[in-house]
């Protein structure tokens, strides 16, 4: 077999032990996994290294980028937003237009081929992305342009679609990419500010936490960000987002009063009738804590659906 016809049957069968591993473990995977990669003809193939570029032994181009996680206090070291022309921007490897992770990266988008996307959440912990195309490239700023493509209809041969119709498709996926990435970043943030457990509950499964928004992002000022922010387990969440519990400014639950009238299982009794009058859980870092004039305004909604 042809190095070229390896390179791309390898790609397919990282793409597809992607997928089995998001729905093993959900959108964001842990480093260990994704560098103890998966086995190939009696060989391990990686996925990830510590460079941003990262090209297997067994490639013949990089199989993956990857940014790195922001760290607690600063800001990404990565811009992660979109161009006029909704692609992402990914810088390249030094200044060196020339360097060979930069010229495979040229390549590949010459060749159009696929690689994955590894934005970092918090450390250890990456949201993969895939298939994505290099599909533009400008030395002046140093950076390449990236979409991101459908799964299946990813894919396809290039010969089996319409240019404008794929590019349609691609810009979509790739705001829809960028929105999720910003979704678990703000999640991954908030749940280490509560030391990953429920605010009102305590419950501590990780995979049983949502972060919820105390102003809807719809608002102008809901930023997601850690103090616009609770850790809530699944339950709580839906209940404070249908303002059948509130938070009143003071920190202290609030369960509305037809609820606490209303006889029902255990489930009603101990999920939701006795969380009236606790106390909520906040971070201990200051600027982690909700924002005191958002809880406020908050809490008049909920009085107001009451």
């Amino acid at each position: 077999m042809q190095h070229r016809d390896i390179d791309a049957e390898i790609r397919r069968s990282a793409f597809e032990f992607l997928l089995d591993a998001t729905s093993r473990h959900g959108d964001v995977l842990p480093w260990g996994l994704l560098t103890r990669g998966f086995r190939y003809r009696s060989q391990t193939v990686i996925l990830l290294g510590a460079k941003g570029i990262f090209k297997p032994r067994q490639c013949e181009y990089p199989i993956s980028i990857t940014t790195a996680p922001p760290k607690p206090g600063r800001p990404a070291p990565y811009n992660d937003g979109l161009d006029e022309n909704n692609r992402l921007r990914y810088r390249y490897r030094g200044t060196d237009p020339r360097h060979p992770d930069n010229a495979g990266l040229r390549e590949m988008m010459r060749r159009g081929i696929p690689l994955i996307y590894f934005f970092g959440i918090a450390k250890g912990q990456y949201l993969a992305t895939w298939p994505v195309y290099i599909v533009g490239d400008d030395p002046a700023s140093l950076t390449f342009e990236v979409s991101v493509d459908d799964h299946v209809l990813g894919m396809a041969s290039a010969d089996d679609q319409a240019g404008l119709v794929r590019d349609a498709r691609r810009e979509y996926v790739t705001v829809v990419a960028v929105r999720r990435l910003h979704q678990q970043t703000f999640r991954a943030r908030v749940l280490r500010a509560y030391r990953e457990q429920c605010a009102v509950c305590r419950l501590r499964h990780a995979e049983l936490l949502d972060a919820a928004h105390i102003l809807p992002d719809r608002d102008p000022r809901g930023e997601p960000v850690t103090s616009n922010g609770l850790a809530l387990c699944k339950i709580h969440h839906a209940a404070f987002d249908r303002h059948i519990l509130g938070v009143r400014p003071d920190l202290v639950v609030e369960v509305r009063r037809d609820i606490l009238e209303e006889i029902d299982g255990p489930m009603l009794r101990y999920g939701l009738q006795e969380m009236n009058g606790r106390k909520l859980i906040v971070p201990s870092r200051e600027t982690d804590r909700p924002t005191a004039e958002f809880l406020e305004e908050r809490y008049a909604r909920f009085r107001a659906a009451g």
